[in-house]
């Protein structure tokens, strides 16, 4: 590649002194020493973390420029966990379960195709199982929760940054919205047909520029 190494390390020695021609703006709270960087650099980008190694081309692993391209990281914890919700028809048991990283709860039971409709549910339970989960794994807790209802309501209330899609007769989301639980409450119809979301589903896709 075209960066050198000697670069590199040059630039590591800049940020470690807080020079402004490499901080690009960013004020960091961590000490950031040459070593601190060079393992980071190592981690994120694939270059070597032998600090003897001083000159040369410097490299960048394909497998991480990939794995930065994929974006966020999407979490499944508490797959298959059987959590009780309390309905209108009483207490019914339901299983967290995932379909391309999406988030939904069913009835228990083999799922069949896979293409069966999640319950809908207003419940907090199951996006508190899920995150209860993580915890218990030692492994990241979601940055954000993007879902509906009790999802939402559920992860705001924790404290996680969450946004939504809410009904008319779905007031807690626009409450948590007002009072700083919620970041974002999206009003829209949850109970028509799929393809009368297609509008608002190509309105979203052109928004990130993903429409082809």
């Amino acid at each position: 590649m075209a960066t050198s190494r000697e670069e590199s390390l040059r630039s590591y020695r800049l940020f470690a002194a807080r020079d402004p021609r490499v901080m690009l703006g960013l004020d960091p709270t961590g000490g950031w020493g040459e070593a601190d960087l060079l393992r980071l650099m190592a981690d994120k980008c694939g270059v070597s973390d032998d600090p003897a190694h001083r000159s040369g081309p410097d490299v960048i692993d394909p497998e991480r420029t990939l794995r930065g391209l994929d974006g966020c990281l999407v979490l499944t914890p508490a797959q298959g966990r059987c959590v009780d919700i309390t309905t209108r028809f009483g207490v019914r048991t339901y299983v967290v379960d995932y379909v391309r990283g999406v988030a939904l709860v069913r009835e228990p039971g083999p799922s069949g195709d896979g293409r069966e409709p999640g319950a809908h549910s207003h419940s907090p339970l199951p996006v508190r199982a899920a995150l209860e989960s993580a915890a218990e794994a030692g492994g990241p807790l979601p940055e954000l929760v993007i879902g509906d209802h009790g999802w939402v309501c559920g992860a705001g209330q924790l404290g996680i940054e969450a946004i939504g899609l809410a009904d008319t007769d779905d007031p807690a989301l626009f409450v948590g919205e007002a009072e700083g639980q919620v970041s974002v409450a999206v009003p829209v119809d949850d109970g028509v047909r799929p393809a009368f979301y297609r509008p608002l589903t190509r309105y979203v896709l052109n928004r990130a520029c993903l429409s082809r």
